[in-house]
């Protein structure tokens, strides 16, 4: 991280709001289970989460958070919800926004009061929050000026909503439709804030993956998103959930809440119990069961990127190509791959219709960013041009010199046909854990081992960091995005792999209609 007192770095730390609002916090009475205290004594897991979120400052405007986004994820009985709720009424009274309004939305009516029903006892308990003007009614908590309310997930009445301050309590069940209209409602907000708190779960369509599946590559250095403030409390890949040591990874306030003694309890029943050992997996120790884990590493991956490479320094090599057309109103990828000295270069572009890049700007706004940088081509209308990938393909055929070019199967029939009548060695490669096998072992060593090169393309990184692989019981591979209906594409990592399987096959003699023209 750059240093807080570099004047060019928009950020800037505020002791002063860190302290303000754990003080506030620590006003607050325990309204729910047993306690030590009658006041919440914040732990040192907590006292993390609040610094970072208030503390950190636009140095452009002190008033403002630097974050307006959180994804907490934690394991079940670790406090969350009362701490949302302390965060919502602290936006309330400090944060200072006018017509402050907070929303606690959920998927149900009973899930959305959880929050809002622990913020209404907590005013009720507290003479100091009344004798402010703050009152607790029935299905409200209201100021003179600002409000708390539950909104559940029938989106469709919520468009007169104009929220500061969201708590979507439980992500991992949300669908989008809640959580898109109430972030769309906050357009006219200058400070505003949206808290996802969850345990994990099944749904890897929900708001909560998706969160998460962000926040992963915004770790990874995928993505750029100083807004967003992501706390994971997980098992490190490898653990055993049976293990007590590993318990607390994933709830970091083990002892207090949850006792030792209930989460013992609970995994000896997961043992003993059949069905019962996904729910502790998911619930207590905060794993997505059904999702797959990244196939390449991504240090491995940044390690191989080398941006001075250029695809005319490689002018007369002998080279393969390789080609995903997708869907018609899809991404697609076309890569030409190289071999010098055992080491692999490879060189990708994408194209993806006009109409589309508008109508997906929420689940990958990073479109209109690898437009702007020239990494993705546009082609006009709603549907991908075809003909404009042939007309490329058959460019770099002129300038290198192509050995083979290989097709996924989907929608390539018509662009093989046309490459093959002019003597184009075009052919379609069937993909299937019998083809794509060797060309991905070939692609994971090479990149584990420092063997493959690229030219540190974010769009390429984008689609190598979304591959996961199933294995089968013979030891095969197939990569593949990481469920049928996600946004995350994997369009490049297919066409290097086309391209790559008919590298690793025995030498083919060069086509006679290669000419090279220099």
């Amino acid at each position: 991280m750059r240093a807080a007192t570099d004047p060019s770095w928009p950020y800037v730390w505020s002791e002063a709001h860190a302290a303000e609002a754990c003080t506030f916090l620590e006003q607050l009475p325990h309204v729910e289970g047993r306690w030590t205290t009658p006041l919440i004594q914040l732990e040192p897991c907590q006292v993390w989460l609040v610094t970072t979120l208030f503390g950190w400052r636009q140095r452009a405007h002190p008033a403002r958070r630097r974050f307006t986004l959180l994804y907490f994820e934690v394991g079940r009985k670790a406090a969350k919800s009362t701490l949302m709720a302390g965060i919502a009424l602290f936006h309330l009274v400090r944060e200072h926004e006018p017509g402050a309004s907070v929303v606690c939305g959920a998927t149900t009516g009973s899930q959305a009061r959880i929050v809002f029903g622990i913020a209404q006892r907590m005013v009720q308990a507290s003479a100091w929050l009344r004798e402010q003007g703050i009152q607790a009614l029935a299905n409200a908590i209201v100021t003179p000026t600002a409000t708390i309310k539950p909104v559940n997930a029938k989106a469709s009445t919520q468009d007169g909503l104009n929220p500061s301050c969201i708590v979507l309590d439980e992500s991992h069940a949300q669908k989008f439709a809640l959580h898109d209209v109430l972030k769309s409602a906050q357009g006219a907000r200058v400070n505003p804030l949206m808290c996802c708190p969850t345990t994990a779960g099944y749904d890897l369509l929900s708001v909560g993956y998706a969160l998460r599946t962000t926040l992963t590559k915004v770790l990874q250095g995928v993505f750029d998103a100083d807004h967003f403030l992501g706390v994971i409390y997980t098992l490190d890949e490898g653990d055993d959930w049976r293990d007590p040591a590993v318990w607390i990874k994933a709830n970091p306030m083990l002892g207090i809440t949850p006792t030792t003694d209930w989460v013992a309890n609970y995994c000896r029943d997961a043992q003993q119990t059949p069905g019962l050992e996904g729910e502790f997996r998911i619930k207590v120790c905060s794993e997505w069961l059904q999702s797959a884990r990244s196939w390449l590493s991504m240090s491995r991956w940044d390690a191989c990127a080398d941006p001075t490479l250029t695809l005319e320094s490689f002018r007369g090599a002998r080279c393969a190509i390789g080609a995903d057309l997708a869907q018609l109103d899809d991404i697609a990828a076309a890569a030409v791959l190289f071999e010098r000295e055992d080491c692999i270069y490879a060189f990708t572009k994408f194209y993806l219709p006009r109409g589309v890049v508008e109508m997906r700007a929420r689940t990958v706004p990073a479109y209109a960013l690898w437009v702007r940088a020239g990494i993705l081509e546009l082609t006009e209308g709603t549907m991908i041009d075809y003909g404009k990938i042939e007309a490329d393909i058959r460019g770099w055929c002129r300038l290198f010199n192509v050995f083979a070019i290989r097709f996924d199967q989907y929608g390539s029939a018509g662009v093989v046909s046309n490459l093959a009548a002019d003597g184009f060695p075009a052919a379609i490669l069937d993909k299937s854990r019998k083809t794509i096998t060797p060309p991905a072992r070939e692609l994971e060593a090479r990149v584990t081992h420092g063997r493959f090169r690229h030219d540190g393309n974010s769009c390429l990184k984008w689609m190598a960091s979304n591959a996961v692989v199933t294995r089968g019981i013979d030891d095969s591979i197939l990569p593949k995005k990481d469920s049928a209906e996600s946004a995350n594409k994997i369009d490049g990592i297919d066409a290097i792999l086309q391209a790559l399987s008919a590298m690793l096959t025995p030498a083919a003699p060069v086509p006679d209609y290669q000419i090279l023209l220099w």
